[in-house]
């Protein structure tokens, strides 16, 4: 099927002739001959790189040239800003959100596209954005994703409320893992579009001693390293003029194998090192150190430990080719583009808490395996596993290779998954009885796989007895409805067991402390926490032996829920420290994290804080100042001493300390230093911007334009200085 005869903007084609795009892939004319252009929902399952963001963009431009508006919904963050960055050359206005959620978003609905993950939906939906009832097409990216115990509730029921709304809105559901894909078409009422064709032949195989193993056949591979086969592996590709993927199960096992690659790698390309020095830059940790040597020598790793713009230094020098090798966790195989001539899989077997080590699932290798081979750049991709000896060979090819994907279940009806989704729904006005918070439940996904629903019933009932008792939802008769309280948590986007316990320990606070609100919050369900190791006992002991007094949460009695207290109390001593402005090369050091670790951590806080603070203002207004004080010290990690400072735009933390340590404690004490002692001691034009606000200030001359959106929303990560 030729690209002209597309019924696609004229702009949008010849944007595809001048890309070498002539020509549509068998998948992509299935879904044209489906109905995709005549409104036909989709649901595409089809291999890795074989065109499923062309079919997405094809029927967004489509939906635009009709006055429509299209929704792209992605898993993550970095997904989302990848697919921003490609739908924005095309000649359309695209928007992205992802954050700050309990804010509309109302100048979102000015674009033809907007990029978004599901969570940033869900709130967009519950503090009723105007311009979601616009939407004439939804894609979701990933919906296999629909089975995640954590994510998937969430977007199942963004899908059910997004179709409720806009009954007339077209879906297309994009993936390349489903084990059962009519299942899902079900429920989407989808015309299903399933191949295994790609657009380079992968080859899939097991290596064992000194060859890779194929159906058809044997490869031998020159033994460079005595022990390493994953390392042979990977200079065997960069020999043929590729380059290579290697996953393993920890970071700490991607950083040694990116240092021994590095070791034998040994290339002197002059770009290199200037990615190198990018890092260097960046470095204030060890492992940031050992990344930009790494680098300089023509390898690197990738995990979710690194800052967002190491991982953005990282991508960039491999799709230019130069960075020969990546080693990684499986975050790299979750959506980003990033193909290479071979994918190792050395690492199939994963750390599960309780369980121990865990076989990875068939369809988490086939995202892995998926990676492989560069359209229009390598000849052919290959997937590799290794195997440990002879006998281990036929059992990966049948547990893996020639295994299909797990089918994708529901994860609706799990109790915990219930509580946030229920509240939603009768506060954003979905459901106002018994029976219609049943008859949307009906236009699940759980119960088009399971006709009786009698666990989803359950689970629901148990959900409003707790929203009930915890006076967020009132109950007349038939009648159901939200309490302001109820309403606030909903807009709030947290979890109604947080919400909870967070206002039950506000009401019964008679003193305020920092560390005290710290450590309930990090104690709620919202909250990831770090793992307690039995090294950290006598740490945390001491800390509980020193701030006794201040803790809200008292020791609990049972031996079982010592864990998750001490797991709550070591993740407060981290944010703790970051207030406390110690440098992350030393809690990345005392904790044993990476600084994406910290930034992640501050990020989910910084949004309960917030919470917080709003809640504070309906149940403990003398704690609000306070509160609101402490959410900004968290965001820029800084002591109270440096709030006159850090209300400057371009001062942050580091800046902050130095002019308070040098005697210029405020604003005031900017001007009254003069903008030569300011430069002397942050530098020039940062000097020049800081006097430019501060005069600006004094004689405003300008007033924010009628209709725009000038609510201080949370602090994104890419503010933090």
């Amino acid at each position: 099927m030729q690209i002209e005869s597309l019924p696609i903007p004229d702009n949008l084609k010849q944007r595809y002739l001048a890309a070498g795009i002539r020509e549509l892939y068998p998948p992509q004319a299935d879904c044209v001959n489906q109905g995709m252009f005549s409104g036909k929902n989709l649901l595409v399952s089809i291999p890795t790189a074989s065109g499923k963001t062309l079919v997405a963009e094809m029927a967004m431009h489509d939906h635009i040239s009709k006055r429509g508006k299209c929704l792209y919904i992605v898993p993550l963050k970095a997904l989302a800003s990848e697919k921003f960055d490609e739908f924005s050359t095309k000649g359309v206005r695209v928007g992205i959100a992802t954050g700050d959620f309990d804010r509309r978003d109302d100048m979102l609905g000015r674009n033809d596209i907007i990029v978004a993950t599901s969570e940033k939906v869900d709130s967009l939906l519950r503090n009723k954005a105007r311009w979601i009832s616009d939407i004439t097409l939804l894609v979701i990216d990933e919906v296999h994703l629909i089975d995640s115990p954590n994510r998937g509730p969430t977007l199942e029921m963004v899908i059910a409320k997004m179709r409720y709304r806009n009954p007339s809105m077209q879906v297309i559901g994009l993936s390349a893992t489903i084990g059962n894909p009519a299942m899902l078409a079900g429920w989407l009422d989808a015309a299903l579009v399933t191949s295994t064709w790609r657009p380079v032949d992968l080859r899939q195989g097991v290596f064992c001693t000194d060859r890779i193993h194929f159906r058809e056949g044997e490869r031998k591979v020159k033994q460079v390293s005595k022990n390493y086969d994953d390392l042979n592996l990977c200079l065997d590709t960069i020999a043929e003029g590729g380059q290579c993927l290697v996953f393993v199960s920890s970071r700490r096992n991607a950083e040694a194998f990116a240092k021994r690659a590095a070791g034998a790698i040994k290339d002197e390309d002059p770009l290199l090192k200037e990615y190198a020095t990018q890092l260097e830059g960046m470095a204030d940790t060890e492992m940031g150190k050992n990344l930009a040597l790494c680098v300089s020598r023509g390898a690197a790793f990738h995990h979710a430990g690194l800052s967002r713009q190491e991982r953005g230094v990282v991508e960039e020098g491999f799709r230019k080719g130069l960075i020969k090798c990546i080693s990684s966790t499986p975050t790299l195989a979750a959506g980003l583009n990033l193909p290479a001539r071979r994918v190792i899989i050395r690492d199939y077997l994963r750390f599960t808490a309780g369980e121990g080590m865990q076989p990875i699932p068939a369809s988490e290798y086939h995202q892995m395996a998926g990676r492989a081979g560069r359209p229009r750049l390598d000849p052919y991709g290959e997937a590799v596993l290794i195997a440990k000896d002879e006998g281990q060979i036929e059992e990966l090819f049948e547990c893996y290779i020639e295994a299909a994907a797990e089918e994708v279940h529901s994860k609706i009806a799990e109790p915990n998954a219930l509580y946030t989704h229920v509240l939603s729904l009768i506060a954003s006005g979905f459901a106002g009885t018994r029976g219609e918070l049943t008859t949307f439940m009906n236009r699940s996904f759980y119960v088009h796989e399971h006709r009786q629903g009698r666990l989803m019933q359950k689970s629901v009932d148990a959900a409003l007895k707790f929203l009930v008792a915890s006076d967020m939802i009132l109950e007349i008769g038939d009648n159901l409805g939200s309490t302001e309280f109820g309403t606030m948590v909903s807009r709030l986007y947290i979890d109604p067991r947080s919400a909870a316990l967070i206002v039950s320990n506000l009401r019964k606070r008679t003193d305020y402390t920092d560390i005290g609100l710290l450590h309930l919050i990090c104690s709620t369900p919202d909250m990831p926490k770090l793992y307690v190791r039995n090294t950290d006992r006598p740490a945390l002991d001491r800390m509980l032996e020193t701030n006794e007094s201040d803790l809200w949460l008292a020791m609990p009695d049972e031996e079982e829920d010592m864990e998750g207290y001490y797991r709550a109390l070591k993740t407060a001593m981290l944010l703790g420290d970051w207030t406390d402005e110690m440098p992350d090369a030393k809690i990345c050091e005392r904790y044993s994290v990476g600084p994406g670790d910290i930034y992640g951590m501050v990020e989910s806080v910084n949004w309960l804080l917030h919470a917080s603070q709003e809640l504070s203002r309906m149940f403990a207004p003398g704690f609000n100042p306070s509160i609101r004080e402490f959410e900004i010290c968290m965001k820029n990690g800084i002591r109270r001493e440096l709030l006159p400072l850090v209300k400057l735009r371009g001062i942050g933390r580091v800046r902050a300390r130095r002019l308070f340590n040098n005697s210029i404690t405020s604003p005031d004490a900017v001007l009254s230093a003069g903008i030569e002692t300011v430069t002397r001691i942050i530098g020039r034009g940062i000097a020049e911007q800081i006097f430019a606000q501060l005069e600006e200030s004094r004689n405003p001359t300008t007033t924010p334009a009628a209709g725009e959106d000038n609510i201080a929303g949370q602090s994104t990560l890419s503010r933090f200085r």
